[in-house]
């Protein structure tokens, strides 16, 4: 077996396939692009979904791909076992009613044990198949020549996900010898058991069924492969080491860490796991920052964001106490840069959010610190020394606290923790990840008809919007249809269209197609599987038939909206990098007629200032009348002209550049304007954040920013007719009304408290002595709680020695307040549990401190009954001491 590195191998594996044929597919961004099922891109198959399921006929059958992916459904097992990771990379060949099983184990085969490639001893591989799989087990014996013995039938070989395609599956496992397991009474000892010994190193599914709604299972029109090679577990067998983390992908990070911390891996178990941990995590963190993916409170967000604490924590087993992980984002970058450049590329933004991220954690940690005490002292108050297990869990899903961290704080004051109630939450937490899981991976249903529609269609639109033309199929149904009659829909192939079919945020054209027996309205377009405009109909009017010779128009005044939409879209997306940096990436987008809409990643909210600059410089690049150019190119030259692209977007060799002067480049098959004069206008109307580290801005343009202006002018004059002013003097007038409202509150103010302070002098009046403790239990006239409380305050101060209830209503409602005095409280009187005793008279409920407690309740008529509790309060605990 050849000694080789992570990129050796990688790369070894996209040439091997690249010889049988394979296009080799580049890795896509970890987060995904239109598909709202995938929280991330977890396997090399995400990102052909629309492959699999026939949205998109590939050019090539035959595709190859290493593809970055994450999985954060164990996060809690990495570190503790040798091959969790929540990054990995998993490689791939795949074919699209190509090949099928045979092609798929011999290629597998070769890649495996020829010495021109990995060079296994083919003696220590051995297989799975499912048992009905008859097919697989015949290829792997008598093609192959595995011999029997190491042919393993076992029923979870089948790989399904819900609807879409499914089918069997065949493993290849790789013996590891014996110094990973030789009991041969171990009943999991074999390929396929729960052992150290045999690892599975390559998965080959068989897609050969349709998994249908009503779950049964139907064969599909074209067979699929789908393989999974893991790079890190493979890595491990060819480099012969105990786990994934001794590999060069992992090892250099755990050297510096080693720098960083002053501990070294390999000598302490729980060291061991730190190191792992914080390796694994800041890969994760660093690349999915990098495609977008930023640390907030939910979505993918807080998935980064638990992992960044995760790790920092874990960091502390080795004695590192400050933000660190930022410092291991250029050995990352290092070790993957050859494949994955975006991290280099990225790595001063990366390094910020995640150094920027680690410091908030430290600040965390005092504050889940404060509230385990806090939750310690109410279960003094109860009588209890048992730490609940809700509140367990929520130290350790919240503030990133780990159970043993929570039983190492709670044991020293003499507490143990609720595990039962802390297991409960967590297996509630499984549940969901579980329900998710179940979402993940869902595909469409194969769709034969639209498949297999090779009709050959050009789009005409960048240059007609009006253009003689034939239709050259019909479909209704799901069926080819020779006519369409009025008031039937169905879809049309032209054999030149001037409908732009929807795409890159940019919605589809409107229009008519009419012919000598019938006219329709193009209601949608959208590209079918084998790239042809697809355009949605209603017919209006009489009958279209199959070959029929059509005039098809474009509604003009709908496209110069959009198209004035797009390019004003190109123009922010250049001025959001300008204002706030290189790192905003477009997220998604929406050009329609009537506005734009403009997601895009970036770590904090947009001042005002900044949203006005921005605004500014796309007026600017509107006034200055630039032209709008449109010219191909080679991919490359595009990247070395300096042109934006999607990240996740796949382009053909030829690319179409857009380009506004000098201005703003980018690839783009969409429709623009000749100069941005044609813009005329553009305002930002809101601008907020929709998600994990993404922002949004909707925009008019033209005859739309105009319309939104003259709707702001006439509120302004309905404001200003309400303060009898001119709409120059509004500020003016409210600042002056303000004032006013001010002095009168001061006013009022005044008032409360001078009638507050009469009825404190006169309330005096009231106290009665029970059994040698005086109270005050009476209702009074005040504004609010506050001076409700004050009242209690000075009452305190005016009495010396006295247990306090009062009670006011407002708005149909009760407040109360009770105060005692300190010699009282050494008695065993407790304002808390007064003020509980007399809220409950009334439908409420509060609490508070020994000295000074307040309540609500919702019977005003029953405050009578509120103010003799307190008297039966007192008796009570003056009988009991």
């Amino acid at each position: 077996m050849k000694q080789l590195n992570s990129a050796e191998v990688r790369q070894m594996f996209l040439d091997f396939f690249k010889e049988k044929g394979h296009s080799v597919e580049p890795s896509r961004s970890l987060v995904p692009q239109d598909d709202p099922t995938l929280l991330w891109i977890n396997s090399g198959v995400a990102t052909l979904k629309k492959y699999f399921d026939g949205r998109v006929i590939p050019e090539n059958p035959r595709i190859v791909n290493a593809q970055k992916s994450i999985r954060t459904n164990d996060i809690e097992n990495v570190g503790f076992t040798a091959r969790h990771h929540t990054f990995f990379e998993m490689l791939g060949n795949f074919s699209i009613g190509d090949y099928f099983k045979e092609d798929a184990i011999k290629w597998a085969w070769e890649f495996l044990t020829s010495d021109q490639w990995i060079g296994f001893d083919s003696e220590r591989l051995s297989v799975t198949v499912h048992p009905e799989d008859e097919e697989a087990y015949v290829i792997w014996r008598d093609q192959v020549g595995v011999p029997e013995e190491r042919i393993i039938r076992i029923e979870e070989n089948f790989w399904d996900i819900g609807e879409g395609p499914s089918g069997p599956n065949t493993e290849i496992f790789y013996d590891r010898g014996e110094k990973y397991g030789n009991d041969p009474h171990d009943p999991e000892l074999y390929p396929g058991g729960e052992n150290e010994r045999y690892l599975e190193i390559w998965n080959l599914v068989f897609s050969q069924f349709n998994h249908n709604p009503d779950d049964t299972y139907t064969p599909l029109p074209k067979k699929n492969i789908d393989t999974g090679m893991g790079l890190e577990r493979m890595l491990s067998v060819i480099q012969d080491t105990k786990t994934n983390f001794e590999t060069d992908l992992f090892m250099p990070i755990i050297k510096q860490t080693e720098e960083v911390s002053g501990e070294k891996y390999g000598e302490v178990e729980a060291k061991d796991t730190a190191f792992k941990v914080v390796a694994d995590h800041v890969r994760t963190v660093a690349f999915a920052i990098g495609d977008g993916a930023l640390p907030s409170n939910e979505g993918r967000g807080y998935v980064l964001r638990r992992l960044l604490r995760r790790a920092v924590r874990f960091a502390k087993e080795l004695n590192v106490n400050e933000p660190f992980m930022y410092r291991l984002v250029d050995q990352v970058a290092v070790i993957m840069k050859d494949f994955y450049p975006e991290v280099e590329d990225k790595k001063e933004f990366i390094k910020s959010v995640i150094k920027t991220e680690e410091e908030r954690f430290h600040e965390t940690l005092q504050e889940g610190l404060t509230i385990l005490e806090k939750v310690m002292e109410q279960e003094k108050q109860k009588g209890s020394q048992v730490f609940p297990g809700h509140e367990v869990f929520t130290l350790y899903d919240t503030y990133g606290f780990p159970k043993e961290l929570t039983e190492e704080y709670v044991q020293a004051e003499g507490f143990s923790i609720d595990e039962a109630g802390f297991e409960a939450e967590m297996k509630k937490q499984r549940e969901r990840a579980r329900e998710a899981r179940q979402k993940v991976d869902s595909m469409q249903v194969q769709s034969e008809i639209f498949q297999n529609l090779h009709h050959e269609s050009s789009f005409v639109g960048y240059e007609h919007m009006d253009v003689e033309s034939s239709i050259e199929v019909m479909v209704a149904d799901q069926n080819i249809s020779e006519e369409l009659n009025a008031g039937e829909r169905g879809y049309v192939i032209l054999k030149e269209t001037p409908f732009y079919a929807e795409s890159g945020g940019q919605i589809a054209d409107h229009g008519v197609i009419e012919t000598e027996t019938g006219r329709a309205q193009v209601v949608d377009v959208q590209k079918a599987p084998n790239g042809q405009h697809l355009h949605q109909i209603e017919v209006e009017d009489g009958s279209l038939y199959m070959q029929q010779s059509v005039k098809a128009s474009v509604y003009r005044q709908f496209r110069k909206q959009i198209i004035k939409n797009h390019t004003a879209t190109h123009l922010l997306h250049q001025a959001l990098k300008d204002v706030l940096g290189d790192h905003v990436n477009q997220a998604g987008s929406l050009v329609t007629p009537d506005r734009l809409r403009f997601d895009f990643s970036h770590f904090n909210a947009i001042s005002h200032e900044e949203l006005q600059k921005i605004e500014e410089i796309v007026n600017k690049k509107i006034w200055d009348s630039i032209d709008v150019t449109v010219s191909h190119h080679s991919l490359d030259e595009a990247k070395e002209m300096g042109a934006m692209a999607l990240f996740d977007e796949k382009y053909q060799d030829v690319v179409r550049v857009v380009s506004v002067g000098d201005y703003s480049i980018e690839l783009c098959g969409g429709c623009h304007v000749q100069n941005t004069a044609e813009i005329g206008l553009f305002k930002i109307v809101t601008e907020t954040g929709i998600g994990a580290g993404t922002r949004r801005i909707e925009a008019r343009t033209g005859h739309g920013a105009y319309q939104y202006y003259e709707q702001r002018e006439k509120l302004l004059n309905e404001a200003a007719a309400l303060l009898k002013t001119k709409t120059e003097q509004i500020p003016s007038r409210i600042e002056s009304l303000f004032n006013d409202m001010k002095a009168l509150e001061r006013e009022n103010e005044s008032l409360a408290a001078k009638i507050a302070n009469y009825e404190s002098a006169n309330i005096t009046e009231q106290v009665e002595n029970i059994n040698g403790v005086p109270l005050l239990a009476a209702k009074v006239s005040v504004n609010d709680m506050n001076a409700l409380r004050n009242m209690v305050d000075d009452l305190k101060n005016q009495l010396d020695s006295v247990v306090i209830l009062l009670a006011m209503e407002k708005d149909g409602k009760v407040q109360l307040a009770s105060g005692v005095t300190k010699d009282l409280i050494d008695q065993g009187l407790h304002a808390g549990n007064l003020i509980k005793e007399a809220a409950t008279q009334c439908g409420g409920g509060g609490g508070g401190r020994p000295d000074m407690a307040q309540a609500g309740g919702k019977q005003p008529e029953k405050i009578q009954d509120a103010l003799n509790a307190a008297k039966e309060y007192v008796q009570s605990v003056l009988t009991s001491s």
